[in-house]
């Protein structure tokens, strides 16, 4: 169900599938980074915390355009063991949405194509809509950051740990028509300013969601 672009990302995720922390000799790609997250425990109450899992999830589906409305949502689907990846070429920036600051404009070729809203699908806990979507972008953050990406975030998430991810890599996502402003302030930005292709590659399996973020050789 899931398509891969390229060689590269088929054969990162194949290599994490054992396991493997690093690339080895001979591999078409070098890994620059991994983390992973347990998504049975983004919350002590587990109906909050399904709630947060549910939006990582779908948010993540959106981002690899298996859905593109609200209309196509499956929550049986989306629940299922999964892969998805996205490459960014050398120069190219990736947004968490698609309310940009000025000094991105025309670099962005991957946001999450979500605005985690009712109107998209997004469940809510009582108190909005999207709750979990920080913890995903916290998650790209941290492995950009250790990759050794350039990374861009305004404003952190401090006013509430996120379990399994260091206080500082926090990311607070904010995304609401008319206020375009805060909007971008309140995003993430990642741009490849390596030589060479590089890919982030998620892999979900049985509560847990990994991310490797490879380069290619």
């Amino acid at each position: 169900m899931f398509f891969f672009n390229n060689f590269i990302a088929v054969a990162t995720i194949s290599i994490l599938s054992l396991g493997l922390p690093y690339s080895k000799p001979g591999d078409s790609f070098v890994i620059l980074a991994q983390h992973s997250i347990s998504l049975s425990n983004r919350q002590p109450d587990k109906f909050v915390n399904n709630v947060f899992k549910d939006n990582i999830l779908l948010n993540l589906n959106y981002m690899d355009d298996v859905i593109t409305n609200r209309s196509q949502i499956d929550w049986a689907q989306i629940e299922k063991n999964s892969q998805f990846s996205f490459t960014l070429k050398p120069g190219e920036a990736f947004a968490f949405h698609d309310d940009v600051l000025d000094k991105y404009r025309g670099k962005v070729v991957k946001t999450t194509n979500a605005h985690f809203n009712f109107s998209d699908g997004f469940k809510s806990d009582g108190y909005l809509a999207g709750d979990g979507v920080c913890h995903l972008a916290s998650l790209i953050y941290w492995a950009a950051k250790d990759a050794g990406l350039e990374t861009q975030s305004l404003v952190n998430h401090d006013f509430a740990a996120i379990p399994e991810i260091p206080r500082e890599y926090g990311v607070s996502i904010f995304s609401m028509p008319g206020d375009q402003l805060r909007s971008a302030q309140q995003n993430l930005y990642i741009t490849n300013n390596r030589q060479k292709d590089v890919s982030f590659n998620f892999e979900y399996r049985d509560d847990k969601l990994k991310l490797s973020v490879a380069e290619a050789n």
